[in-house]
C-alpha cells in the first residue's frame, strides 16, 4: 500500500502541475504562445488513444506493466524536450498524455490486481487520499518552481516520474492477494 500511495501521489502531482502550466511551461521552453496552445492541446486526445491502446493491446498483460509505462512516459517526453528543444513539445505533450491516460486506468486496475477485491473501495479510498492532495499542491507548487527556475522546473517532474517508475519496480506482477482490514 505504501508504494502504491507514493506512485499514485507523486504522479498526481505531476498530472495536476502539467494541466495548470503546460503552455507556459512550453513558452519558456521558447515555443511560441501558438505552438505551446497546439502542442498543449494534444494531451486530450494522447490520453484517449493510450486507453483505447489499453483496451487492445495492453489488455492481456499485468496492469503493473500498463502503471510502469505509465510512469516513464513522461520522463521520456521531458528527455525529448531537453535534448530537441521546441521541436520536441509536440512529442513531450503525446508522451505525458498517454501517461496520463494510462494512469487514470491504473489507478483502478492496480490495487484490484494486487490486493484483490476484499477491501477494494477501503484501498482504493486510501491510495486515493494522498494522491488528491498532492494534485491540488501540484500546480501552485510547480507555479512556484517555474517561477524559480524556468523551464528547469521540468527536472522536478521528470524526477517525481522517474522514481514512481523505480518505486514501481519493487512491486511483483503475480503477488498475492492480502486480505483487508477494516
Amino acid at each position: 500500500m505504501p508504494i502504491l500511495a507514493f506512485v499514485f501521489a507523486t504522479t498526481a502531482f505531476v498530472t495536476g502541475a502539467m494541466a495548470a502550466h503546460l503552455p507556459h511551461l512550453f513558452e519558456i521552453a521558447g515555443a511560441s504562445a501558438t505552438t505551446a496552445i497546439a502542442a498543449s492541446a494534444l494531451v486530450g486526445p494522447a490520453q484517449v488513444g493510450a486507453r483505447l491502446v489499453e483496451f487492445g493491446a495492453l489488455r492481456h498483460v499485468h496492469p503493473l506493466v500498463s502503471a510502469r509505462l505509465s510512469t516513464i512516459l513522461h520522463p521520456l517526453g521531458a528527455a525529448a524536450l531537453a535534448f530537441f528543444g521546441v521541436p520536441a513539445v509536440m512529442a513531450f505533450a503525446v508522451l505525458h498524455g498517454a501517461g496520463n491516460g494510462l494512469l487514470t486506468i491504473a489507478r483502478g486496475t492496480l490495487p484490484l490486481a494486487i490486493f484483490g477485491p476484499v477491501g477494494y473501495g477501503l484501498r482504493t479510498g486510501i491510495l486515493a487520499a494522498p494522491a488528491r492532495v498532492t494534485q491540488a499542491l501540484g500546480p501552485l507548487l510547480f507555479g512556484l518552481l517555474l517561477d524559480r527556475m524556468g523551464v528547469g522546473a521540468i527536472a522536478v517532474s521528470t524526477g517525481l516520474g522517474l522514481t514512481a517508475f523505480a518505486a514501481l519496480l519493487f512491486l511483483k506482477p503475480h503477488a498475492e492477494p492480502v486480505p483487508a482490514t477494516a
